[in-house]
């Protein structure tokens, strides 16, 4: 069960059936709106005999749909989809990158700071890939959505480097 915008903004929750694998039958239900007490009293048509025959219903994490599938189907076990699932760890892990690429900010600032109250010039110190640590943190961010098999050169470089300096981003992952 999920939620989906054709044209105008026009939102509609579309109930497929798994083992329908597309072809005829694989759509039990498209139904205008998200509102649960719409889609309840839709779904409520289909005999509860059928509703009570269904043992697993994937849904993303909008409380609205589990309270639709609580409703209209007791017996299931309500599974959140992979693609919200991935979506939350991956905006955990970036989350974690970019607090690092503050703390990488404000450290070279105050480095820069230092530097002119000193009679040295500022250099940031430069990693072996060309990046600053900056930069690193800053052109990580994709690679980290990508699967490791499809990193380019220097994507995997940069990863090394990212992994060595931050552990806890390589268990993240």
């Amino acid at each position: 069960m999920d939620e989906t915008s054709f044209s105008n903004g026009e939102l509609y929750t579309i109930l497929t059936n798994k083992a329908g694998k597309g072809r005829k039958g694989t759509i039990v239900a498209m139904i205008a709106g998200t509102k649960a007490d719409t889609i309840i009293a839709i779904l409520e048509k289909i005999p509860i005999k059928a509703r009570s025959q269904v043992t697993e219903i994937t849904l993303d994490m909008a409380a609205n749909m589990g309270l639709v599938a609580k409703k209209c189907f007791p017996n299931a076990t309500q599974v959140t989809d992979r693609f919200h699932v991935q979506k939350l760890a991956l905006d955990a892990l970036q989350e974690i990158r970019i607090k690092y690429r503050w703390q990488a900010i404000d450290q070279e600032n105050e480095a820069i700071e230092k530097a002119k109250k000193g009679t040295k010039k500022f250099e940031p110190k430069v990693l072996s890939n060309g990046d600053t640590l900056k930069l690193l943190l800053a052109r990580s961010c994709y690679l980290l959505y990508k699967n490791k098999s499809k990193w380019s050169e220097n994507q995997i470089e940069r990863a090394t480097l990212l992994f060595e300096l931050y552990p806890d981003i390589k268990k993240s992952i």
